[in-house]
């Protein structure tokens, strides 16, 4: 691991209104593994697919070297051909194909003309075997879970005669077990000599696999440090540019009265017939009050929030909702609505956001209502709106023009909770708000998060990660097997002791 693979020098990379690379340097070992850290639109994923061809020579300035040889693509397939091979966060599979197709799609194994189906199969489930993923070739991507489909890009990557893997997030969507299986791969692709560039929010992964890390800040290349004695608070400050004494912005609570009572709410699955998923579940919120909903993956929190916020997930739902003392029925998402009740989703890009909208579009979404008059949407007032929420929540975007889907994760997570807050909601439930942001970003939402408590909000928070839940909940419930297993106030939580909480009757699950 003595001499580069990889350097890139000068690059630079402009899109109309915003120059997203200056000057970056980077430098990539042979046989390491190297992460590039930075915030939200740093330019982590821009200098990659510089690399990979996805921007082609004459698209950005500067100059590429790869195993000491100049390199101008003109695209993805001049990268792979030699040997330098990328996997996006959106992973890019044909999910009504099978695992063997996927893996040689656009590298047919043919003879004569003709796809040779046998010799297909036999080399994907050597590929396959290598990458740890104990399915049959002819298994379609769709029946796969997010991990599996994970293992089948890093085996189509094998495919290709990879030399050096660029993996973008690759663990922002898998749960710990899945993620730690995936970092043992890289480690073994390592062994084998392959280079791997890796981009994570995740500094705690980044510190337990990375050789060395390179920053990013505001388009520039900061620093580049070997990961051994590296720390995360050495990570963030030059990310963010400055320390972080503290992860939580402060907040002194005044917690007012009861706003919503759940009382025994079961849920069924919409597609196995009899399962049930939320198992007599009851909980509270005060006005100005912060909540925690805590449990592992599959313990049943996504699917209580979305089939209270009117039915909008789940069958053979029961159990009765008390908003202001009062018992309501919420048949719909437009009586949730109507009854001051915002649901924020976990899945921004495929439920909260239209991506191919524009800001202004995507706040006014949940409340066109207020913008109506005689059945108009007034579009002088909806673009006052969105941009105050755009100058208030600093969405760092030129105008509320710009397209959603152009935003990084940072910014599309302000869009989609300046659509809720824009509805004026008396309760706020908030579904993994900070998945995949990294910490700057993480910050400013939780400082959102915090003013909307202080505004006398009611906020329901749902996180896997229980630092989160720590620093910023008044009180936690813990969920297991759709069952309420545990309420802690803020004094007495601990990981552990949510941990316990998290796993209690695990052998009850269905």
């Amino acid at each position: 691991m003595s001499d580069s693979i990889l350097r890139m020098r000068g690059i630079s990379k402009t899109f109309p209104g915003v120059r997203a690379l200056d000057d970056v340097n980077l430098e990539v070992l042979r046989g390491e593994i190297h992460a590039i850290c930075g915030e939200n639109g740093a330019g982590k994923s821009t200098l990659m697919k510089v690399l990979s061809g996805v921007y082609p020579h004459g698209d950005y300035d500067g100059e590429i070297t790869f195993e000491g040889q100049e390199c101008r693509f003109g695209g993805i397939r001049d990268s792979e051909h030699h040997g330098i091979v990328i996997i996006h966060q959106e992973l890019a599979l044909a999910s009504n194909l099978s695992i063997a197709e996927n893996i040689f799609l656009g590298n047919e194994q043919s003879r004569r003309g003709l796809i040779d189906w046998n010799r297909t199969n036999a080399a994907a489930a050597e590929l396959m075997r290598r990458v740890g993923l104990d399915e049959n070739p002819v298994t379609q991507v769709i029946d796969l879970g997010v991990g599996k489909q994970q293992l089948v890009e890093i085996a189509k990557a094998l495919s290709k005669q990879v030399k050096l893997l660029i993996l973008d997030e690759p663990t922002a969507a898998l749960n710990d077990d899945d993620s730690a299986h995936l970092l043992d791969l890289l480690r073994g692709l390592r062994d084998e000599g392959i280079t791997c560039v890796i981009i994570s929010h995740k500094l705690n992964e980044v510190l337990d696999i990375a050789d060395r890390v390179t920053i990013l800040r505001d388009g520039k290349t900061i620093t580049t440090l070997d990961a051994e004695g590296l720390t995360e608070d050495r990570i963030i400050s030059g990310m963010v540019g400055r320390d972080l004494d503290h992860r939580f912005p402060p907040r002194e609570p005044r917690i007012g009265e009861e706003v919503l009572r759940v009382e025994d709410w079961s849920v069924h699955s919409p597609t196995q017939h009899g399962r049930l998923l939320v198992d007599r579940a009851g909980f509270t919120l005060r006005r100005g009050e912060i909540v925690g909903l805590a449990g592992l993956m599959g313990a049943g929190r996504t699917e209580l929030a979305m089939s209270i916020f009117g039915r909008a997930y789940g069958t053979g739902i029961s159990g009765r909702i008390f908003k202001d003392g009062r018992e309501i029925r919420l048949r719909s998402v437009r009586e949730a609505i109507r009854h001051g009740i915002a649901y924020a989703t976990e899945d921004r890009k495929r439920y909260g956001l239209n991506l191919i909208e524009d800001i202004k579009r995507n706040v006014s979404a949940a409340g066109l209502r207020k913008l109506a008059k005689r059945g108009w949407v007034d579009e002088n007032e909806e673009y006052q709106v969105a941009d105050s929420y755009r100058k208030s929540m600093n969405i760092k975007a030129p105008s509320v023009a710009s397209i959603t889907g152009k935003l990084s994760g940072g910014n599309q997570q302000k869009v989609v909770l300046s659509k809720w807050i824009f509805t004026d909601p008396d309760v706020l439930i908030l579904d993994e708000p900070t998945r995949g942001i990294d910490v700057g970003a993480k910050y400013e939402i939780y400082t959102i998060i915090n003013q909307l408590a202080e505004a006398g909000k009611s906020i329901l928070l749902i996180s896997s990660e229980l630092p989160e839940l720590l620093g910023l909940c008044d009180r936690i419930y813990t969920l297991s097997a759709g069952r309420i297993t545990g309420e802690v106030p803020r004094a007495e939580a601990t990981q552990e002791g949510l941990m316990t909480l998290m796993t209690a009757g695990q052998e009850a699950r269905p």
